[in-house]
């Protein structure tokens, strides 16, 4: 497997750096302070083509998963808040959009969704349901013409913010378990619907919200791929976006190695520069060698994924290789900058929560290790 970065992407990387650095870095304590991205941001990265998906009037297609997992990475090194919304509105709402809407539905949202003028956000967890993303308790009553929804989805990044929520809902409460859950595109301007931000200090600026259904009528035709499919959709939706949030934890590493880095060489204690203690030393050649052994997990499965093939095994190993390693390396990064890495303004603060918060989405590491052992049963037939 061919695991090298194509020049032309190089390049397009290189730009979008550029973009990071005189774009969104002067903005950042801005949008901080408000605790929002702004939606000039998002019709930005739409313009420029760096959601990763177009519409031609007629269809709407994908880009290199590769280029959008790197996009992700380089865009988390700055702020890893910033490119979870990234995530959500490209590889869960426009997936969800690009592989489950009808015809009419693209036809209907796709030009201003990859253009970054209408959002989509994703509405699935509950309350209680947690890593059980069958356990929903939203209800949809089949009614004349559509839908009529009730429930709330507890915790929905992007959710102040976005004009549409791809929803799962309990749709035959009577079949089977597999069988009872059917996916929606959801108007979050609907009468009915109420949102409530929820307080948080992950990811900032991204938006945390709880959305509260109460007989929100849905049409027919915003019905998402085939009725009680949905949870097999969302799981779809998730392996997808497996691969991009594993160029995420591994820019949130990345990010936070290299402020250390940074720090170690001009932060003297004893009278030395702190890179010069050895054992400082050993530890920085260490977690170097780390993250780029994840980083080409990373690329091994975002090749796979864009193979065509079955990507789940080597999504579900980047994913747990690289929050483990982001995990490690932003403690220890706050470690170097010692107390001031407390202090919620200071750059370095963000990125331990942030890992942390990187291991919840997509299935916890738990849940990794249980797909890896799956596939990896697969792979040992019985003897």
């Amino acid at each position: 497997m061919h695991l090298s970065i194509p020049t032309a992407l190089s390049e397009e990387l290189n730009k979008f750096e550029a973009y990071i650095a005189t774009r969104i870095k002067p903005e950042l304590s801005s949008w901080l302070k408000t605790g929002s991205v702004p939606r000039h941001f998002f019709t930005t990265m739409g313009d420029a083509g760096w959601f990763g998906y177009q519409w031609d009037g007629k269809r709407m297609t994908r880009g290199s998963g590769l280029r959008d997992t790197l996009i992700l990475e380089r865009l988390a090194r700055t702020s890893p808040g910033v490119a979870v919304t990234v995530l959500i509105v490209s590889d869960l709402g426009m997936s969800a959009l690009h592989l489950f809407g009808s015809h009419q539905l693209r036809g209907k949202y796709a030009a201003a969704v990859v253009r970054g003028e209408t959002l989509i956000c994703l509405g699935n967890s509950d309350n209680l349901a947690g890593s059980d993303a069958a356990g929903i308790t939203m209800s949809a009553e089949r009614v004349d013409g559509g839908w009529v929804l009730n429930g709330a989805k507890a915790y929905v990044t992007n959710g102040l913010i976005s004009d549409l929520a791809v929803v799962t809902a309990v749709s035959d409460p009577d079949a089977g378990r597999g069988r009872q859950v059917s996916m929606f595109l959801v108007d979050l301007n609907s009468e009915g619907i109420r949102r409530k931000r929820l307080s948080k200090q992950v990811w900032l600026p991204s938006d945390l919200t709880r959305l509260d259904f109460s007989n929100v009528f849905v049409a027919d035709g915003h019905l998402l791929g085939r009725r009680g499919k949905g949870l097999q959709q969302v799981l779809q939706l998730f392996t997808i976006s497996r691969v991009p949030i594993s160029g995420l934890a591994l820019g949130t590493a990345r990010g936070a190695f290299d402020l250390a880095v940074g720090h170690s060489r001009k932060r003297e204690v004893f009278g030395r520069p702190i890179a010069d203690f050895q054992a400082k030393a050993f530890e920085m050649a260490d977690f170097y060698a780390r993250i780029e052994a994840a980083r080409l997990m990373v690329l091994r499965a975002a090749t796979a994924m864009d193979s065509g093939g079955d990507f789940r095994f080597e999504a579900s190993m980047a994913k747990y290789l690289t929050v483990g390693v982001a995990q490690e390396v932003s403690a220890w990064a706050a470690d170097i900058f010692g107390a001031a890495s407390v202090v919620l303004e200071h750059p370095i603060h963000k990125f331990p929560m942030d890992a942390w918060a990187v291991s919840l989405a997509e299935g916890t590491q738990d849940v990794q290790k249980l797909v890896i052992f799956r596939e990896l049963m697969k792979r040992f037939p019985n003897r």
